[in-house]
C-alpha cells in the first residue's frame, strides 16, 4: 500500500480568495510546488481533498471545479510539481442547488473523500498525513486515522488559538513547505510503489 499526503486546497496550496469562481483568482503560495515535489520524491502520493460548497450554494457550476483543478495543475507543472488526484465535496446542507443540498459523508471533517481515495489508490491511511489550514482538516485526519498537520497560512494563524478541545494536532507549522519538512523528518523515505 502507498502512503499519501492529503492536502487541503484553499489556504494551504493556494491563497484563500473566498469562493473562487474564476481561474484568474487561483494563486499558488510561492513554496507550494517545492513542498509537493519534495513529498512526491520521497514516495508520497499527493491527493487534494477540498470542500467546494460554492457548488451547492450556486456560486459556480460543478464543472468549474474540474476547470480550476486543471488550471492548478498547469501552474504546478510549470514549476515541476504535480498532484496525483483530486477529491472534492460539492455538497452543503444549507445549499440552494437541490442536487447538492444535503448532508453527506464527504464534506470535511467527514472522512468520505479519504476513504474513497484509499480505495481508488491503494493508500495506507494510517501511514498518511493530512495538511490544512483549518481545524476541520485536522479533525478529518483524526476521523480517518491519519496524522494531521495545521499550517498557519489561510485561516491557520487565526484558528491556531481557537483549537476545539476534541482536536489534537500533531504539529502546527508556518507553511506547506514546513509541513513537508516535518513529515519527511518523521517518515522513512520509501518508494510509493513498494
Amino acid at each position: 500500500m502507498k502512503r499519501a499526503v492529503f492536502l487541503d486546497r484553499d489556504g494551504t496550496i493556494i491563497e484563500d480568495d473566498g469562493y473562487i469562481s474564476d481561474v484568474a483568482r487561483i494563486h499558488l503560495f510561492p513554496w507550494s510546488a517545492e513542498a509537493i515535489t519534495r513529498l512526491r520524491e520521497a514516495g508520497f502520493l499527493i491527493v487534494v481533498v477540498t470542500n467546494q460548497a460554492g457548488v451547492a450554494r450556486g456560486y459556480f457550476e460543478d464543472a468549474f471545479v474540474a476547470v480550476a483543478h486543471r488550471h492548478l495543475d498547469t501552474l504546478l507543472t510549470a514549476q515541476g510539481a504535480s498532484i496525483d488526484a483530486y477529491y472534492y465535496c460539492p455538497h452543503h446542507p444549507d445549499g440552494v442547488v437541490a442536487a447538492y443540498t444535503r448532508a453527506c459523508d464527504c464534506r470535511k471533517p467527514a472522512p468520505g473523500m479519504i476513504a474513497r481515495a484509499a480505495l481508488d489508490l491503494d493508500i495506507d491511511v494510517g501511514g498518511s498525513f493530512v495538511v490544512g489550514d483549518k481545524w476541520l482538516d485536522i479533525e478529518l485526519a483524526q476521523r480517518a486515522g491519519a496524522t494531521g498537520v495545521l499550517v498557519r497560512t489561510g485561516y491557520g494563524q487565526s484558528a491556531e488559538a481557537e483549537r476545539p478541545a476534541h482536536i489534537h494536532p500533531v504539529a502546527v507549522v508556518d507553511t506547506l513547505l514546513d509541513a513537508a519538512s516535518w513529515i519527511l523528518e518523521r517518515s522513512p523515505h520509501e518508494s510509493s510503489k513498494s
